[in-house]
């Protein structure tokens, strides 16, 4: 009879001695491959929106002078909806809806 330490051994080399199924390996019935998930909303921070070519340019057209604010870098990582009430002269009801309407056609 093989001692337990020796069964031990041998499941250790025929586990590492398989190969993992990878995640991208064909199945039987693959699944459908939709589009990825990327929702840009007021939520979304800012130095997210601004990374974003398409919606770099949304911000600079509905809101003129903010990628450029010379205070950016203290409120890039919060979202418009964060940022309105330090600025509600700006970021107003209006163009915070043309904004959101403006996003929302890149989705």
């Amino acid at each position: 009879m093989k001692s337990i330490s020796t069964l031990v051994a041998a499941l250790g080399l025929a586990l590492t001695a398989t190969q993992p199924v990878r995640a991208d390996a064909p199945t039987a019935n693959p699944a459908p491959v939709s589009a990825p998930a990327t929702k840009f909303t007021l939520d979304t921070p800012i130095e997210t929106l601004v990374a974003e070519p398409r919606t770099k340019a949304v911000l600079e057209a509905d809101l003129p002078g903010l990628t450029s604010h010379p205070q950016f870098d203290q409120f890039k990582s919060m979202s418009l909806t964060m940022l309105a009430p330090f600025a509600p002269d700006r970021l107003t009801a209006d163009r915070l809806d043309k904004v959101k309407a403006d996003l929302a056609k890149l989705n």
